[in-house]
């Protein structure tokens, strides 16, 4: 094998293995992500406001979505680099997305990481990833530079 190749290769494996021991100690593993997901998606799909945005996209294809959905928070959580989803464009298509459900979402979010008792810093970092996923989103979808350049703006 390459040396190159090799170097990176061993590279990528610390990497991973840092971040599993980092949520090892959160109290972070794969049965929890699973859990996670299940229970959050579900608390969606009741979820008054978030629930039919999300069923108009995904009637009939939950399953997959949660498979992805459990892909992307341990790629994420992990550093696996295992998810290779693009969201900007998974989103940009959903029917009646509106800014303010991303609030709402966080909110959900952070109750679900509640009631699952999670610690303290494994909270702490799903909110913060979170938050900083929300945000990226809601900028790529709703942000119009535009509306920031000076010569609009009135006194």
């Amino acid at each position: 094998m390459n040396p190159e190749i090799a170097a990176r290769a061993a590279h990528l494996k610390d990497i991973e293995d840092r971040a599993r021991a980092n949520m090892a100690a959160m109290g972070v593993d794969d049965a929890f992500i699973d859990n996670l997901v299940e229970t959050f998606y579900s608390r969606i799909q009741a979820h008054p406001t978030l629930g039919p945005v999300f069923a108009a996209r995904l009637d009939g294809r939950w399953p997959d979505h949660l498979a992805k959905m459990k892909r992307f928070w341990s790629a994420v959580a992990f550093k696996t680099g295992a998810y290779g989803g693009k969201p900007v464009q998974a989103h940009l298509t959903v029917e009646n997305m509106e800014e303010p459900l991303f609030k709402e979402w966080l909110q959900l979010f952070s109750a679900t990481l509640e009631d699952l008792g999670v610690s303290p810093d494994a909270k702490a970092w799903f909110m913060a990833t979170a938050e900083r996923i929300a945000k990226s989103l809601v900028l790529a979808l709703f942000y119009n530079p535009a509306l920031d350049d000076p010569a609009r703006k009135t006194s």
